[in-house]
């Protein structure tokens, strides 16, 4: 099967928190790994945003021509994905060539079928800063939730999608002067209104799609779906090449998810005599296409970003599955990119190894609601399931080997009835395991590894091969020749997780994937995986895969990025 597999574009603004993290690139990740095992062929795809008020905000703040400060920003969160072991098979930028000549074929095409639409709209203007002040560059009081620090797209506190004059007592986000006004602009508009119906029966044709995504659709429609404003009165973005809006520019929100498309067909011009990257965006394909975002996301993806596909009245590709993500809170209070609030990516590889955090964040990952990181809670989990579940008992039956029959896989017993019934105990888990990252539900997923990894450690605790060697060596030698076998068979289920250490052990028995390669999944005989380590084949002893976090570390980690709610 093909499997297009997108994450929400991370923001150009700044380094991206956990919170972000864990809202869609690396699940993204995680799922297109595991996919690659199972045989698919998949495409994973992403990129930079880098237009609209973010961008120029962050580019303002550091003093820099906002096209350096993009081509700047793009080397940097690049790097920081390639460290956490992201494999997007392409990571472009939303102001690629590709980007504006399509962005402007979706307008043009809008035009023709008559769902653009010229109007002239009262709009914020900063005499502070003598410009226009489109969406985010107006903060102010939320008229729904009364939130202080709304933005003039939408509430990050209720998601309520506002407009810059629906914010009480506004100012700018730019001076942070409140010497504004209202004046006439003209600007174009999807008409959202005469597409809606066909965009809510599409959703009602995905029954199958989590609640948080369906919930919020529903919403949006329930309280009207209103015109949307898709031109803004900036210079840097995709400029809108129709009489009447030269000096305009595309909203962020319309070009940003073409940058999907557009960044496919960046992929496929790198090698265009093997890639149909049109094959992967033509609807009635056999792709089936998964997106993965937080829950802030959603309405743009289930509403906007269907319209304008629909609108085109051109065959794209529409996402088959969405998956949506709550919060991921810092001590119950926000991640907070512009207050640097919590605990970066570049900060976290900086303390940590990759594989803990993307260990971590899976297994808390904010799926039925918002989950909460502590340092603490990080170190506890870590060290429990990691250091002790996995690391030990890869460790521990690695040396009792070499030590007792030396670095090769020792031959002499046969199964008995301790071994078979591990083995179908497994067969269940394992098969659980794959249920779960096929439903993408990863919270369960992480549990049934964390049982597969326990099961491992109850058997030789069971089995105890340091005993039995001292009265049959040869039943001593079948049980860790099998604790062996678990141990390669642990590394190819935990690689789309922590791949950093699977290809580690795996790279001990000589196993590992070439680079850029993907270890196999298992087949569904258990027994079969549990004897594919023949006798005789050497392996190499491996340091300890984890080292435990004690308290004083977390003492330290927690003095140097604070542990205090956020007061609001």
């Amino acid at each position: 099967m093909k499997i297009l597999i997108t994450s929400a574009l991370p923001y150009i603004n700044g380094i991206k928190h956990l919170g972000n993290l864990v809202g869609s690139i690396l699940p993204s990740d995680v799922y297109a790994r595991f996919k690659r095992q199972t045989g698919d062929e998949v495409l994973f795809i992403c990129a930079t945003d880098e237009h609209g008020t973010p961008a120029e905000l962050a580019a303002l703040e550091a003093g820099q021509d906002v096209a350096d400060f993009c081509r700047e920003q793009y080397e940097v969160q690049k790097d920081i994905y390639e460290r956490f072991h992201i494999r997007f098979d392409h990571f472009g930028r939303s102001s690629s060539p590709d980007n504006h000549e399509l962005t402007q074929h979706f307008a043009r095409k809008l035009d023709e079928n008559g769902f653009l639409e010229e109007r002239e709209i009262n709009q914020v203007y900063s005499l502070d800063d003598g410009r226009y002040l489109p969406d985010r560059y107006v903060e102010g009081e939320c008229p729904n939730c009364g939130y202080e620090r709304a933005r003039g797209d939408q509430c990050e506190n209720c998601t309520k999608l506002l407009d810059p004059t629906d914010l009480i007592n506004p100012r700018s986000a730019v001076s942070g002067g409140t010497n504004i006004e209202v004046r006439a602009t003209k600007h174009l508009f999807l008409r959202q209104s005469a597409l809606i119906d066909e965009v809510e029966t599409w959703i009602d044709s995905h029954p199958d799609w989590p609640h948080l995504v369906t919930s919020i659709a529903k919403k949006w429609i329930k309280e009207g779906v209103r015109d949307r404003c898709i031109t803004r009165d900036l210079s840097w973005g995709v400029p809108v090449h129709k009489a009447g809006f030269e000096g305009k520019v595309f909203y962020v929100w319309f070009d940003a998810p073409i940058a999907y498309i557009a960044t496919t067909k960046t992929w496929g011009e790198l090698d265009p005599r093997n890639r149909d990257w049109k094959a992967w965006w033509t609807e009635g394909a056999h792709v089936k296409y998964v997106q993965f975002m937080a829950k802030d996301n959603i309405p743009f993806h289930t509403i906007s970003f269907p319209a304008t596909e629909i609108g085109s009245r051109e065959p794209w590709k529409k996402v088959d599955q969405l998956k949506g993500f709550n919060w991921l809170t810092y001590y119950g209070g926000k991640f907070s990119t512009s207050s640097k609030r919590g605990i970066f990516t570049d900060q976290a590889l900086a303390e940590e190894p990759a594989d803990y955090w993307r260990y971590w964040l899976m297994a808390n990952a904010p799926e039925s609601g918002d989950s909460v990181f502590t340092i603490d809670r990080f170190a506890e989990q870590c060290n429990k399931d990691l250091a002790h579940t996995l690391g030990n008992f890869v460790n521990r039956g690695m040396k009792f080997c070499e030590k007792q029959f030396g670095a090769a896989v020792p031959e002499g017993g046969d199964w008995t009835e301790e071994e078979r019934a591990m083995a179908t105990e497994l067969e269940g888990l394992v098969a659980d395991y794959r249920g779960h990252m096929e439903a993408i539900d990863f919270r369960k997923a992480m549990a049934s590894l964390r049982a597969i990894w326990s099961l491992g450690n109850n058997y030789l605790a069971s089995a105890a091969p340091w005993t039995a060697i001292k009265q049959d060596r040869e039943r001593a030698a079948c049980i860790i020749r099998t604790g062996l076998n678990l141990t390669r068979l642990f590394a190819t289920l935990a690689w789309p997780v922590i791949p950093e250490s699977a290809e580690k052990i795996l790279a001990a028995f000589d196993m590992a994937p070439a680079e850029g390669g993907t270890p196999p999944w298992p087949g569904t005989d258990i027994e079969a995986e549990l004897t594919a380590l023949a006798p005789g084949r050497p392996f190499t002893t491996i340091p300890p895969l984890f080292k435990v976090i004690d308290w004083d570390r977390v003492t330290e980690l927690t003095q140097r990025y604070g542990g205090a709610p956020e007061e609001v």
